[in-house]
C-alpha cells in the first residue's frame, strides 16, 4: 500500500456520496421505518432509531418526514414492510464486497445485485464467504491537523475501542457499534467534528486498485449503490484516483 493516502481516499469517497444525495433521504427513511418497527418508536429507548434520526437531522430532513417514517414503522400509519438482507460477493481480483439491502421484494433485490456484480466482472458469493474479513464497528474520522491528544483523551473516556493516526495525519476513532453515538456526541461536545462518522463494516485487509482495475471496480460499486434496494456497500477495495 505504498503511497496510499487514507485521507485522499476518504475525500474521494465523500465526494461520490455527495454526488448521490438524491438517494440519501430515501435510504434514511427506510432505515428509520425498519428501526422503529424492530425496536419501537421511542428514540431514547431505541439506539438504532436514535442513530437514524440523528443522521436524518444532519442531512436537514424535515421533522414531518422523520415523524411519518417512525409512525409507518410502528404501524400508526400504513407503510411498506421492508426486509433486511445481506449479500456477499466479489469484485475485481477477488476484492470482497458486502451489500446490505432493505427491500419489499427479495427476488428483485437478489436479481439486481447479481446483475450489477456480474455485468462489470464480479460475482455473488455465499453467506459467510467474505463477512469474516470485516468488523462491525463505529468509525469517526478526523482531518489531518486535528489535536491527536485531545481526540484520544475524549474518545477513550467516552468508550472508544481504539484511536489510530494514519501516516497522512488523519485520525480514526473506532467504537463498539452500540457506543458509536455516545462517543460521537462526546466528541462533538468537545468541539471535535468528524469528517466521516458511521457505523460500518470495516475491512481487516485492504487492496489498493489503480488504473483500469480501479475503473472496473468503481463501476461495480457504483452499480450496486445505485440500486433502490441497496442501503450500504462495504468493500476491501481502496480506489486510488
Amino acid at each position: 500500500m505504498a503511497g496510499h493516502s487514507k485521507w485522499a481516499n476518504i475525500q474521494h469517497r465523500k465526494g461520490r456520496q455527495d454526488a448521490k444525495r438524491g438517494k440519501i433521504f430515501t435510504k434514511i427513511i427506510k432505515e428509520i421505518t425498519v428501526a422503529a418497527r424492530l425496536g419501537g418508536g421511542d428514540v431514547t429507548m431505541n439506539p438504532r432509531l436514535r442513530a437514524a434520526v440523528a443522521e436524518a437531522k444532519e442531512e436537514n430532513m424535515p421533522a414531518d418526514n422523520i415523524t411519518r417514517a417512525i409512525k409507518k414503522g410502528t404501524g400508526e400509519l400504513e407503510g411498506v414492510n421492508y426486509e433486511e438482507i445481506r449479500y456477499e460477493g466479489y469484485g475485481i481480483n477477488g476484492a470482497a464486497i458486502i451489500i446490505d439491502c432493505l427491500t419489499d421484494n427479495k427476488q428483485r433485490a437478489v436479481a439486481d445485485v447479481r446483475h450489477a456484480l456480474t455485468k462489470f466482472g464480479g460475482n455473488l458469493g455465499t453467506d459467510g464467504s467474505v463477512a469474516f474479513m470485516f468488523k462491525h464497528c463505529g468509525s469517526l474520522i478526523y482531518e489531518p491537523g486535528t489535536n491527536e491528544d485531545k481526540v484520544m483523551e475524549i474518545a477513550l473516556e467516552a468508550g472508544a475501542e481504539d484511536v489510530m493516526t494514519d501516516e497522512d495525519g488523519s485520525i480514526e476513532v473506532i467504537t463498539p457499534p452500540h457506543d458509536f453515538l455516545t462517543v460521537k456526541e462526546a466528541m462533538e461536545a468537545a468541539g471535535l467534528k468528524a469528517v466521516l462518522a458511521e457505523v460500518t463494516m470495516k475491512p481487516s485487509i485492504e487492496t489498493v486498485f489503480t488504473g483500469e482495475d480501479a475503473v472496473r471496480m468503481q463501476k461495480i460499486l457504483d452499480a450496486l449503490e445505485d440500486l433502490d434496494d441497496v442501503q450500504d456497500v462495504y468493500t476491501t477495495a481502496v480506489i486510488e484516483e
